[in-house]
């Protein structure tokens, strides 16, 4: 029989029509199971999110998660919150054995450090002519700094939820038994403030200290305070290129990395007028909430744990202090420290995690995070909304004036940088004996990063 005769023949028809009505049922029943067979079945979930953060508890991210999936019914998003103790290490090893997370919050300074980990923001939407966002559009929508650390090599690497800056906490109590009526706008100001409030007793003991500044371990964020100084006096953190240190260079024949330093340790020294601060006072946060601190350096989440601790403590808060000279050209510096959302290069939803990421960016997704974690915006629309909130308005000001630098190893150089200011205050070496070896170090972990695959 010919292949003809067998494909024509009355029961090889039926054969082969039975088998087409079968291919044809099976095909409507998995679209069906798709999302694509119409009628009242529900679309099925298409990708399931992993979102790691720290910090922030779920009751904070619901809102905006909530509303996420309420527009993207096809997206399953689970939030998982870590102990900040070990967060770098357990996110490190879950992507090396495979079970990373989707989307994570990282420290805006660790981009150099985890940049390979990391995917870059999709050059084309899903389901569109163009990307979700452009450089352009992204310079014209959130503050500055978020371009200096979140872009790198033409890639948009994140979109922030927020950005937080150092400013200036100090007690109105404090101020009025002194006569002071406002807190001071510059260092000048902030050197005769501390030498007005601070109190001795007979044998120069600290009673009363006018601002908690001056040492590394008994003050939180020790070594931010001492950067905003160093940024503010002119210091470029490191060279161009970003392949070494450069904070114990002259600028302009000036040594400004040693005048901020010796500036910042001064505030310990008993010899100086400024003496205000040293390693047996209370750990500065504690010192302030108790009345023992007039002034001191910290960033918006401090404010609900302050209150809620001493709920009749009349505190407010400035901008951080500046040069006089800056002041005036209204050349304004200061100081950043946020976290923000990337994707994992692993991750099997790319797409999706990064329409996550910018959603929570957008005005509408940022709008409900802002208003449960109370952070100071990075959205540019935002912010003129956040400067009149009597606590949040001076940090939202700040957005648009903080700057970073860039760091290999953020861990890392705060251990160089706190060492350094001990160096200084316990007499192991001179102030530019200790900058050179802190620059020397920071140095190392840059060329270090840069022979990393």
């Amino acid at each position: 029989m010919s292949i003809f005769q067998t494909l024509t023949s009355p029961n090889r028809l039926v054969y082969v029509l039975g088998v087409s009505v079968g291919l044809l049922v099976f095909l409507t029943a998995v679209l069906v199971l798709r999302g694509f067979g119409g009628g009242n079945n529900a679309p099925e979930t298409r990708a399931e999110i992993t979102f790691w953060g720290v910090f922030d508890d779920p009751r904070v991210m619901r809102p905006a998660l909530d509303r996420f999936q309420a527009l993207h019914p096809n997206t399953k998003v689970t939030y998982k919150l870590f102990s900040y103790a070990t967060y770098e290490r357990d996110v490190i090893e879950a992507l090396a054995a495979g079970r990373g997370p989707d989307v994570w919050m990282i420290h805006h300074t660790w981009l150099p450090k985890h940049k390979a980990k990391l995917a870059p923001m999709p050059d084309r939407a899903p389901d569109a002519d163009g990307p979700l966002m452009t450089q352009r559009d992204f310079q014209e929508a959130f503050v500055d700094v978020a371009q200096t650390d979140l872009i790198s090599d033409g890639k948009i690497y994140s979109l922030p939820l927020y950005v937080d800056s150092l400013a200036l906490y100090w007690n109105r109590d404090l101020f009025n038994a002194v006569g002071i009526e406002n807190p001071p706008r510059t260092w000048d100001e902030f050197n005769q403030a501390v030498e007005k409030l601070t109190t001795r007793d007979d044998r120069q003991n600290i009673i009363r200290a006018g601002a908690a500044i001056g040492s590394a371990r008994n003050i939180n964020r020790s070594t931010d305070i001492l950067a905003a100084l160093m940024l503010q006096s002119g210091v470029q953190m490191t060279d161009a290129d970003r392949t070494e240190a450069t904070f114990d260079r002259s600028v302009n024949n000036q040594a400004v990395g040693e005048v901020a330093l010796q500036y910042y340790t001064d505030f310990t020294n008993p010899g100086k007028v400024s003496y205000t601060w040293n390693d047996s006072q209370h750990y500065s946060v504690d010192a302030f909430v108790e009345g023992n601190a007039a002034m001191m350096f910290n960033y918006a989440h401090q404010i609900e744990a302050i209150r809620a601790r001493a709920p009749r403590l009349n505190i407010a808060i400035a901008p951080i202090p500046q040069h006089a000279q800056q002041l005036a050209r209204q050349d304004i510096r200061t100081y950043a420290n946020y976290w923000t959302p990337v994707v994992s290069a692993a991750s099997l939803y790319i797409d999706q995690a990064w329409e996550l990421v910018d959603f929570l960016a957008s005005e509408e997704g940022a709008t409900l995070y802002l208003s449960e974690s109370r952070r100071p915006a990075a959205l540019r629309s935002i912010i003129a909304r956040q400067k009149t909130d009597p606590d949040l308005g001076v940090f939202a000001d700040q957005a648009l004036t903080a700057q970073s630098w860039f760091q290999a190893d953020t861990a890392a150089i705060e251990t160089i940088f706190a060492e350094m200011i001990d160096s200084v205050n316990f007499g192991r070496a001179s102030v530019r004996e200790a900058l050179r070896n802190a620059e020397a170090r920071v140095s190392v972990l840059m060329q270090e990063l840069r022979r990393k695959p």
